[in-house]
């Protein structure tokens, strides 16, 4: 069905767009807010998204499954991580100047997009799932696009919000055109899986000082609670 696609696609436009207003301003509302955003993808990487990566190591189809030793799949998410770390001390290093850096930037997490958006609408979902990914995903890309905002205010007016959303228009295309082997899937899932691991910890898990607990524990249980109420209901 296009349409849960389009509207996932849709509401992760709109974060990228208004970032910059929906965090809140205030300090003790906004460290609540991030607080709020860390449990729910801290959550989401244990509950959803390794046992994720396990179902696609244990899917992995003939003749593949001769040469799998249950690993490979974590390999390529570790990959992810090492990748992401990589190009983005590659930019630190390679400092020119802030406008420089800044479309260094905001053209690595487009394709990150991309990627993320390709993994989460290739796979053919449900409304209670649509939601699920929304909840889970939407305050992630929030959390990135809005660090990115404080780092390039007016470039990421101008400029970054509109390539931001380029990437998830980018990825919804290719998802919803292009069909790819399982064996491929699995593997853009996990390199994005490893991507979205260091990107959580690195832009939504604030510093002790910055962290509001009881909010983040809250949301911990609530999510988590959640989550694996859906996943036995309806046998995801």
């Amino acid at each position: 069905m296009l349409l849960i696609p389009f509207l996932i696609g849709i509401v992760f436009i709109l974060i990228h767009f208004f970032a910059s207003v929906l965090v809140p301003r205030d300090k003790l509302k906004q460290v609540k807010w991030f607080s709020f955003s860390g449990g729910l993808a801290v959550s989401y990487i244990f509950i959803y998204l390794l046992p994720t990566l396990h179902k696609q190591q244990a899917a992995i189809e003939e003749p593949y499954r001769q040469l799998t030793m249950e690993s490979e799949i974590y390999f390529v998410g570790l990959l992810g991580v090492v990748l992401f770390v990589g190009i983005q001390i590659v930019i630190q290093q390679n400092y020119i100047s802030h406008t420089s850096t800044f479309w260094s930037v905001i053209v690595f997490y487009a394709f990150y997009n991309a990627l993320v958006s390709y993994s989460v609408l290739s796979f053919e979902v449900s409304a209670v799932q649509a939601l699920f990914y929304c909840v889970a995903i939407g305050p992630h890309f929030m959390a990135v696009a809005h660090d990115m905002w404080r780092k390039f205010p007016v470039e990421y007016n101008k400029y970054g919000r509109y390539i931001l959303a380029v990437g998830i228009v980018a990825g919804w295309i290719v998802a919803l055109t292009t069909e790819l082997t399982p064996l491929f899937k699995s593997i853009v899932f996990s390199l994005v899986s490893g991507a979205m691991i260091y990107t959580v910890f690195k832009h939504e898990l604030p510093s002790e000082k910055d962290t509001h607990f009881p909010t983040f524990l809250i949301s911990v249980i609530i999510y988590s609670a959640i989550t694996i109420t859906l996943k036995f209901v309806f046998e995801w």
